[in-house]
């Protein structure tokens, strides 16, 4: 145990969760292909603006929860999980002129993909706020399913 009253993953189980984030965020997005047969989701500037404000902010909760775990902080990873990325923060842009609110101006099914990974996201903080280390690694992988899903269906250029 260490300070936190977690058990810390092993090193091997630490470098396989990170090795296996990286690997999932790199085929997120095909690259060098010669055509990309993703559905275009045509968008605003500004909702096209805080859509990639919202998915570099996403990425960065995702390398703050992997570390967390990788360190054995399953509860705070928990916490920043559904506060950056659960039902949670939802709604965030309800105060943003209607031209700069991505959700209402997707594809339906992206749209659909967005909330699923919201809700997969609490979920996964359900679990990590038992402590239980094994119960939250196994929510976890749904929560970058989502992600994944829709970047790998739907671009925005």
């Amino acid at each position: 145990m260490n300070t936190t009253g977690a058990t810390p993953i092993g090193w091997t189980q630490g470098r396989a969760l990170v090795a296996t984030a990286a690997a999932a965020l790199m085929i997120a997005v095909p690259c060098g292909a010669a055509e990309d047969a993703r559905q275009l989701a045509p968008l605003p500037e500004p909702a096209l603006a805080t859509l990639r404000a919202e998915m570099l902010a996403n990425l960065r909760a995702v390398h703050e929860i992997v570390s967390l775990m990788a360190a054995g902080k399953v509860q705070m990873a928990g916490e920043v999980a559904e506060r950056e990325l659960g039902t949670s923060a939802m709604g965030r842009n309800r105060s943003l002129p209607p031209e700069a609110r991505p959700g209402p101006q997707m594809p339906a099914a992206m749209h659909a993909m967005g909330i699923e990974g919201h809700q997969a996201a609490s979920r996964f903080a359900r679990e990590a706020a038992t402590g239980d280390r094994d119960r939250a690694f196994a929510a976890l992988p749904a929560v970058m399913t989502s992600c994944l899903s829709c970047h790998h269906a739907y671009r925005t250029r």
